[in-house]
């Protein structure tokens, strides 16, 4: 989708729609709609009065200007309550607009910027949200698609407009890094969307070299001999029932201007997730396709922040393999030992996602970290807390959670902090070795965030565990079904904020 940016009156633009975001209300407010109305003898506020459209959130209403206005069509998109409107009500009534331009079959249309406040937001970020919602909304993967290819449509051009010249850099700076963040969640959805037959280990590792290679971060993929060469037995512990080989994906943006600290992100790479000899039920099991999701959004960020030079140095780390059953596979009851030299007794082959990043934790204290954040799809028991709404969030270092905290407002993917008290502990306690790699049913979440801590050191670090943010089974504003690519706008986000302001 290509997004320009113009200065315009409303009266001298010419597009398939022009288009305008109003808070909920008897009357339709601001000055150009105040104008609009005028010049469209009233139509807006009869539009109001009759109760049609009052700019409830996602609410539409299209008017047709028959000849009154240069564009073909007018379109309203409701943002809902004023004071509850926020960057996300935003970027949800883009997405809406999106959708309903392509119901329209417009493939162009212009939106001017709402004449509203929100505290704490600039011009520049209603640019991002609009210019995220939008794109985010028009994604699809239809590369699978071999018949109705006719019926697979999407938005072209989006053309933000404003009537002051002086607003444009604002808008265009806005603009372009919503087009980052955008095209990054987008990519992780590919990844995750993509079958588990096509998205193997050595797939993700490909895509994150060719990545690496068109945004010019650094990438090293580690293949079995050296992975077995470092002694990671909890990641090969997993990997050891599959016929594809794992992947130890190595990734670092190091900008040459002045840089701020050193961020580790690990992303869980499952590519899919039978649950190995502790056999998951088959309904749905299609779904572990995505059990690979963390591992996406670290790759994706990585791209983001390279394109972006943001003035960090950060690290990406993902072990990716797929976890099976076979007559190699891992057997409930037996021990491993991980890269740091700790035991781990084995209870069920289904926590096998805190095996792997057991060893991707303590593989990132080589590089000095001043935070080490992983991102995974970890515990039902997550989704059974929180739903799919937000991811959990837990850590050992106050001031790199509430940063965290900070990025998820801006953001709007939502984090909720679980507590990591120290009788946690109890539960994966281990008769035979150091611990063991499941607490039980009782704050699943909390125990398997307890064993990553073992091997997150003293160094800070945070845990997001997004299961249930993997996938959507119904459409929303800027999410269609199937992957959302949770995560990517969020560590962007905590990115930029930490670039800047650490």
């Amino acid at each position: 989708m290509e997004i320009t940016i113009k200065t315009k009156a409303l009266e001298e633009v010419e597009d398939e729609a022009l288009c305008f975001f109003l808070p909920e209300g008897k009357i339709p407010e601001g000055k150009r709609v105040k104008k609009l109305d005028s010049i469209l003898s009233k139509a807006s506020s009869f539009l109001f009065s009759s109760n049609d459209f009052v700019g409830k959130l996602n609410q539409t209403a299209v008017l047709y200007p028959e000849g009154k206005l240069r564009s073909k069509r007018i379109l309203f998109v409701g943002l809902g309550k004023k004071e509850k409107i926020d960057l996300d009500k935003l970027r949800q009534a883009s997405g809406t607009l999106c959708k309903k331009a392509k119901e329209l079959k417009v493939k162009s249309y212009s939106a001017f910027l709402p004449e509203i406040r929100i505290k704490g937001s600039s011009i520049s970020d209603f640019a991002q949200a609009i210019v995220e919602g939008t794109s985010l909304s028009n994604y699809q993967l239809a590369q699978y698609k071999t018949t109705e290819k006719e019926k697979i449509f999407s938005i072209k051009t989006l053309n933000l407009v404003d009537e002051k010249k002086a607003n444009l850099k604002a808008i265009k700076k806005g603009a372009e890094t919503g087009e980052v963040s955008a095209d990054a969640t987008n990519l992780a959805r590919d990844m995750i969307n993509h079958p588990a037959n096509y998205m193997t280990p050595t797939r993700l590792a490909n895509t994150a070299i060719d990545l690496s290679r068109k945004y010019r971060f650094k990438c090293e993929v580690l293949s079995l001999p050296e992975i077995k060469k470092l002694k990671m037995g909890a990641f090969l512990s997993v990997a050891q029932g599959s016929d594809q080989p794992p992947k130890f994906i190595i990734m670092e943006h190091k900008p040459e201007a002045k840089r701020v600290g050193t961020v580790v992100l690990v992303g869980k790479g499952i590519t899919f997730d039978s649950g190995g000899i502790s056999l998951k039920p088959s309904e749905n099991m299609g779904e572990m396709k995505a059990d690979m999701s963390g591992a996406s959004a670290v790759i994706a960020v990585m791209a983001a922040c390279a394109k972006l030079n943001l003035f960090v140095h950060l690290v990406g780390l993902v072990p990716a393999t797929e976890n099976l059953p076979s007559g190699t596979a891992l057997k409930p009851g037996d021990i491993v030992k991980s890269y740091s030299g700790k035991t781990i007794e084995i209870i069920s082959t289904d926590a096998e996602g805190r095996l792997i990043l057991a060893d991707a934790l303590s593989y990132a204290h080589k590089f000095e970290p001043s935070a080490i954040i992983d991102i995974a799809t970890l515990t039902g028991a997550c989704v059974i807390a929180l739903g799919h709404v937000g991811c959990g969030m837990l850590g050992n270092d106050n001031r790199l959670k509430e940063k965290i905290r900070v990025a998820s407002q801006k953001s709007g993917e939502k984090v909720w902090e679980l507590p990591l008290w120290e009788e946690y502990d109890e539960q994966i306690k281990s008769d035979l070795a150091d611990m063991k790699n499941t607490g039980g049913r009782p704050a699943g979440t909390i125990t398997a965030a307890a064993l990553l801590q073992k091997f997150a050191g003293d160094y800070p670090w945070v845990h997001l565990d997004i299961a249930g943010m993997d996938l959507e089974e119904k459409r929303k504003p800027y999410i269609p079904k199937g992957a959302i690519g949770f995560g990517v706008r969020l560590l962007l986000q905590f990115l930029r904020n930490y670039s800047n302001f650490r």
